[in-house]
């Protein structure tokens, strides 16, 4: 059995990202049967890997009847997908822009490497808007559990904060429900809800501030004015920044 696997490293959560489909500029099909899936996470299980399953289409429900613990991207899910989800427990890391944006202003870096072809920027143009229905019908999904990620790339260094203010400009989130997913519930996500991901007694001291209110404006978040990593300050600033957004049309 061969499957696409790339290992991932945080503290304290060891992961597995496999992946089931194709990319989209290869028509994003199957690349592992529900056998192999259910394979797969059983052994993750038992050695204590939580695997993350890159997949599309019908790969999705082959993943949630595996008991593959997350999805990633999860692009062209439907409804049926998106409540068997929830009904299995299964975790949705959509990426709703940055990972998107990121290709497009990169494209000349990117080109020519791979499926990284004219015709493949051609898919990536289709997928914004299916990216976004996907993410809205998730939303809307009783009992989902929705992760924060951005599939980052070459490129994206320092922007990760951007796929907040997509998923609540783009994709109609709740600020508030935005910032909570990509805290305490990413945290239990990775199994470490004891540790970090909420402010309080006994969990890692990792704590930025921004100048405003980004419950009220999601763009604040571009502005850092305070960062402290495991209790430890790096940064400390009193005026006021403002970073241009990060996509271009």
């Amino acid at each position: 059995m061969r499957a696409a696997v790339r290992k991932l490293k945080t503290d304290g959560a060891d992961l597995v990202k496999v992946f089931a489909s194709k990319s989209m500029r290869d028509g994003g099909t199957p690349t592992l049967s529900a056998e192999q899936l259910a394979a797969i996470c059983d052994e993750g299980k038992k050695v204590g890997l939580r695997v993350l399953v890159h997949a599309y289409r019908e790969a999705i429900s082959r993943a949630v009847r595996a008991s593959c613990p997350q999805i990633e991207h999860g692009i062209y899910a439907s409804d049926e997908d998106l409540k068997l989800m929830a009904e299995h427990g299964t975790w949705l890391d959509p990426q709703v822009g940055l990972v998107y944006w990121n290709y497009l202003n990169n494209k000349a870096h990117y080109l020519g490497i791979g499926n990284y072809t004219e015709a493949g920027f051609q898919i990536t143009k289709q997928l914004h808007e299916p990216i976004i229905d996907v993410f809205k019908r998730a939303l809307r999904t009783p009992g989902l559990k929705i992760a924060f990620g951005t599939d980052a790339t070459a490129g994206a260094d320092g922007h990760n904060g951007e796929e907040l203010i997509y998923r609540v400009q783009d994709g109609g989130q709740a600020s508030m429900d935005a910032l909570a997913s990509a805290n305490s519930l990413t945290a239990e996500s990775l199994g470490l809800a004891d540790q970090i991901g909420t402010i309080s007694a006994g969990f890692a001291a990792d704590i930025i501030a921004v100048y405003g209110d980004p419950v009220k404006d999601i763009t604040t978040i571009r502005n850092v004015t305070f960062v402290m990593k495991d209790g430890i300050v790096y940064k400390n600033v009193n005026r006021f920044m403002a970073p241009a957004p990060y996509h271009s049309e």
